[in-house]
């Protein structure tokens, strides 16, 4: 007859095996939004580029996505920390956990798509052109930007890049690290003209109405989507996030968000600091 009293140790001894394995296992396994709300902060890499997120007089970050940020984490219970990150690395610095997750007003494109995982579509613009008064007079069409002598300034790792690329082979492409570098070139006569993320071509020329015009008037040269970015092999973050940016469309508070950083600079561009 087998002597329980014998195996009741190595009994106990497998027990605590399992058991010390399952929750190594559901430790190294936990997701990022489970890791957000245990340490009670929410790290978002982004990008300065109006109104996306901007700077105001006093140094606070400001604009469409730091709002947008700002609500995730109260929605989550959470704080938000925000870490500015150069736009050319931001994507490798997500993937090295610099942060959470990227809500700065990234397009999804296939190539990105590769490497990161996207939710849903939160905000819809496109790429728009402002071209110099002086370099650039009497452009209208597409084909008179695309030639030998023509000059496109651009954000380095940046959608419009790309886009000026495919569109303008035959031009000069120059890339900056940041859009007001870009757009100096434009109003320094050293570029016949810059693209970036709409409305900011727009808001430019408004600025500069003597120096910057918009040759292809309120057209977009491109259309977009903008989406958060996270790190692939994270299901349940993905279904976190898109569910709450369908939420939240549905509730009209992204629309009112965008609608006013976006339709019209008035309400807020006395608050930012010089660009």
């Amino acid at each position: 007859m087998i002597n329980l009293k014998q195996f009741k140790p190595l009994l106990l001894a497998s027990l605590l095996a399992v058991t010390s394995n399952i929750a190594a296992i559901g430790s190294a396994t936990a997701g990022m939004v489970e890791d957000v709300v245990e340490r009670g902060t929410l790290r978002v890499g982004m990008s300065t580029f109006v109104p996306w997120a901007m700077r105001d007089k006093d140094g606070n970050l400001i604009g469409f996505e730091i709002d947008v940020a700002t609500k995730v984490a109260e929605d989550m219970g959470v704080k938000v920390e925000f870490v500015p990150t150069a736009w050319s690395g931001i994507i490798p610095a997500l993937l090295a956990k610099k942060f959470d997750i990227i809500i700065g007003g990234m397009s999804i494109t296939p190539q990105r798509n590769l490497t990161v995982n996207f939710t849903i579509p939160y905000a819809h613009s496109g790429q728009q052109m402002a071209a110099s008064t002086t370099l650039a007079k009497g452009f209208t069409t597409r084909e008179q930007f695309n030639a030998a002598d023509v000059t496109i300034a651009c954000r380095r790792g940046a959608t419009p890049c790309k886009a000026a690329q495919k569109m303008f082979p035959k031009a000069t492409v120059r890339q900056f690290d940041d859009d007001a570098q870009a757009f100096q070139e434009v109003v320094n006569g050293n570029a016949h003209a810059m693209i970036s993320s709409a409305p900011k071509p727009r808001f430019w020329m408004d600025a500069y109405p003597g120096k910057v015009f918009l040759p292809f008037g309120s057209e977009n040269l491109t259309k977009g989507d903008e989406a958060f970015a996270l790190r692939k092999g994270d299901a349940d973050a993905l279904n976190f996030f898109s569910n709450w940016i369908q939420v939240r469309t549905s509730d009209g508070w992204l629309q009112e968000r965008h609608d006013y950083w976006f339709q019209d600079q008035s309400a807020w561009k006395d608050m930012v600091a010089p660009q």
